[in-house]
């Protein structure tokens, strides 16, 4: 029997409880596209250009934030991550998080202001001086999620032009 030195409770005996939390089962994705169906049918039988425009904007709002996908980022040198992600905006943990937003700014053709200039480690010796070039420290790998982010991203834009045109 394992024994559990300094911990109260009963022994922790399988992996999956060491300090993993259980992910929480989402939603099919075929839920979201009926409810996109259903939206344009009405649109169409409608003729409604704000339930168009309505339409479009949950879309974008669904490939930004609610799609279930994997978080893809690519470290230099490294393969892409297969954790889940929800969104394509997003990421499995921080530092990839950190990361996504820098690849995402660069797909922009900027630099990230928000990005926090990381302070020197005074006790680090590694005799190794580290520069990062103007291609960055990660980058969104697949085409599809680098062109779905820029078509939510234009349908975001037309949406909005288009709600502004019609006041």
């Amino acid at each position: 029997m394992a024994t559990n030195l300094g911990n109260e409770g009963p022994p922790l005996a399988r992996k999956s409880l060491m300090g993993r939390r259980r992910r929480r089962r989402r939603e099919s994705a075929l839920v979201w596209w009926i409810g996109f169906a259903v939206l344009v049918a009405a649109t169409v039988h409608l003729r409604s250009w704000v339930l168009a425009l309505l339409t479009l904007t949950l879309w974008c709002l669904y490939e930004f934030v609610f799609v279930p996908t994997l978080c893809r980022v690519v470290p230099r040198k490294g393969h892409a991550c297969p954790e889940p992600a929800r969104g394509r905006l997003f990421a499995c943990e921080p530092h990839h998080q950190q990361l996504k937003n820098d690849a995402l700014w660069r797909m922009a053709l900027l630099s990230n202001p928000f990005r926090k200039p990381s302070r020197p480690d005074p006790n680090r010796e590694t005799g190794t001086v580290v520069a990062a070039g103007k291609k960055g420290r990660a980058t969104l790998t697949l085409w599809p999620d680098r062109l779905l982010i820029i078509a939510a991203a234009v349908g975001t834009l037309a949406a909005v032009a288009g709600m502004l045109y019609r006041l």
